[in-house]
């Protein structure tokens, strides 16, 4: 079945302690109705630097990514619907989504 990696941009909207608590209760949930979908719950990541040819960018550009997923799904349709119901999809929170290509390295 193929993987999809969810990527984080942005946060949600979380204004307390008892919001980021509320959210993580949220999160949980949704993981946790996901099943076997999920192939790696992810985890967040702190502040990232986009490195190119000619040199590396702080904070991780325009958008950078502030978690990531792994969801195996039969189409990316489906993968999508899953990710819709995630609750990092408050305030700026957004996901990129990609299918996870298997090669031989």
């Amino acid at each position: 079945m193929p993987k999809y990696l969810l990527i984080y941009h942005g946060k949600p909207d979380l204004q307390t302690p008892e919001d980021g608590q509320k959210h993580m209760e949220k999160w949980k949930a949704w993981s946790a109705g996901l099943g076997d979908a999920v192939v790696d719950p992810g985890l967040p990541v702190g502040m990232s630097k986009t490195i190119t040819a000619t040199g590396v960018e702080d904070h991780g550009g325009s958008n950078p990514a502030s978690g990531m997923t792994v969801l195996q799904a039969d189409t990316i349709e489906a993968a999508i619907k899953l990710a819709q119901g995630c609750p990092h999809l408050s305030g700026t929170g957004t996901i990129e989504i990609a299918e996870a290509m298997d090669m031989e390295m």
